[in-house]
């Protein structure tokens, strides 16, 4: 299986390259547009800001070839809200894969930090990327933006208010938390996810 982690400017791709290893699959790292385009997995990670992560793929064509994959594609973290329609970081018009809409954490408690750094649940799983994953299973969070609920939503997180934790649209996907830091459950997840 040809499996691609697209690369631009938006860390993270170590730690997703180590997940693969563990399950066995060698991935390519590239910002090539054949090489992207000739995968069947595709994995589009990410920590960083909308904006310039954005201007990036842009200056690239990326942002075009992304949204014509026709191959299954996860999203991670950044990669994911990089997929909704709107950012309120710096104002970014994203790819509109999803029409969910990514907002700034706004706690009404001083207790409630933002951004939230460490494992959460994940319940109202709606997709086979959580095959063999329990209701309420803790994943691993870092993000100070989030995905509002909406038509596309496959797993929910509560922290502040309840918000889209993974997203799903035909051949694309995404989640807000780190599978590849989110120990066995987040193992199983990438292996649905090639399981595809």
């Amino acid at each position: 299986m040809n499996t691609v982690i697209i690369q631009y400017n938006a860390g993270n791709i170590q730690s997703v390259l180590y997940a693969l290893e563990r399950l066995g699959v060698t991935a390519t790292v590239t910002d090539n547009v054949e090489a992207i385009q000739a995968a069947d997995k595709v994995i589009f990670p990410g920590v960083g800001e909308a904006s310039t992560a954005m201007q990036y793929l842009k200056e690239r064509g990326l942002d075009q070839v992304i949204k014509n994959l026709k191959q299954p594609v996860l999203g991670i973290c950044l990669g994911m809200q990089l997929m909704c329609a709107y950012s309120e970081e710096n104002d970014t018009q994203c790819l509109g894969i999803f029409e969910e809409q990514v907002k700034l954490f706004k706690p009404t408690e001083a207790t409630i930090k933002v951004p939230q750094i460490g494992w959460n649940t994940i319940h109202n799983l709606k997709s086979d990327l959580f095959n063999g994953i329990k209701e309420d299973s803790f994943t691993y969070f870092v993000h100070g933006y989030y995905a509002a609920l909406g038509n596309h939503t496959i797993a929910t997180t509560n922290y502040v208010q309840p918000y889209s934790s993974a997203l799903q649209k035909d051949n694309f996907y995404g989640v807000q938390f780190h599978p590849e830091k989110s120990a066995k459950v987040g193992e199983q997840i990438i292996q649905n996810f090639l399981n595809l």
